[in-house]
């Protein structure tokens, strides 16, 4: 880390004397700068997640407080803790804890630590930031504290909404997540959502979530459902090279190549792919 913090505070310096601070006069200036920070395989997968693209069209800018939803091994995380700076504030939200028994491979071990994970992320979290980073808290969708409750600008849920609705039926969490989706931010605040999108012709019951697929339209019907206001969709995270049958599921592809398994040749073919084809959707909470 401490390689990353020297660059990243030279690229401010660089940036200018207000950038330097953590302000945001110059938002654009400091994205580049924090995102130029990252590491190579972190930079390497950029033309396929746009993250610079991505957040300015979700509005996210510094000094703002950002909900994380399943921030996982931190891959957005440790952008968005030093975009925001240390006048922002970053928010994990994990699943919650009854609905990972459902998945069938996390061990009991795994399980029992999702218990305190609320108070275990914030700590590992706090130091993955280069020095000039936001402040961390967490919560579980679907147990939102109270003091949390109107105090985010904007909530991120990328490639997050997929177990959410496979588990729906069997615990409610879709719509949990998306009722704390609205209470956790500020009227006018912004929910950003990319998804593995599935085409529409394709069946309804494969497009359930289980594939890591789910159709645009069913989306915006749940989040509108939850109150929110569709603002409008971007196409920066689309590949129209993706198109799976219904005995494909998004793991297939980079990174996680599941069905090559030592073969080269579908690891090569599923390359040439590339990530998957996601939806990239904009809300806003009424004001």
């Amino acid at each position: 880390m401490k390689t990353m913090s020297i660059f990243f505070t030279t690229a401010l310096l660089a940036a200018g004397p207000a950038l330097a601070g953590g302000h945001s006069e110059d938002a654009g200036a400091r994205l580049a700068a924090v995102l130029a920070a990252q590491p190579a395989e972190v930079q390497a997968r950029f033309p396929a997640r746009n993250p610079r693209e991505t957040l300015e069209f979700f509005g996210v800018r510094p000094g703002m407080t950002v909900v994380e939803a399943l921030p996982g091994a931190g891959w957005y995380t440790r952008i968005l803790l030093d975009y925001l700076g240390s006048d922002g504030t970053l928010i994990g939200a994990d699943y919650a804890v009854d609905m990972y028994p459902l998945f069938g491979f996390f061990s009991e071990e795994a399980i029992k630590a999702k218990e305190t994970w609320t108070e275990d992320w914030p700590a590992e979290a706090s130091g993955w930031g280069s020095g000039d980073s936001a402040q961390v808290d967490a919560f579980q969708l679907g147990s939102l504290p109270k003091r949390l409750h109107g105090s985010a600008d904007v909530v991120l849920m990328v490639r997050a909404l997929h177990n959410l609705a496979r588990f729906q039926d069997q615990g409610g969490f879709l719509y949990a997540a998306l009722a704390d989706a609205s209470r956790v931010l500020r009227p006018g605040g912004v929910l950003g959502i990319v998804q593995h999108e599935a085409r529409p012709d394709m069946p309804d019951d494969w497009a359930s979530g289980a594939a890591g697929y789910l159709k645009r339209a069913s989306v915006i019907e749940a989040v509108e459902a939850a109150g929110f206001e569709f603002v409008g969709a971007s196409e920066i995270n689309q590949n129209p090279a993706d198109n799976p049958g219904t005995g494909d599921t998004v793991w297939r592809l980079p990174p996680n190549f599941v069905t090559a398994r030592g073969n080269e040749e579908v690891r090569a073919q599923m390359s040439a792919i590339g990530e998957s084809n996601r939806m990239t959707l904009k809300f806003r909470k009424p004001e």
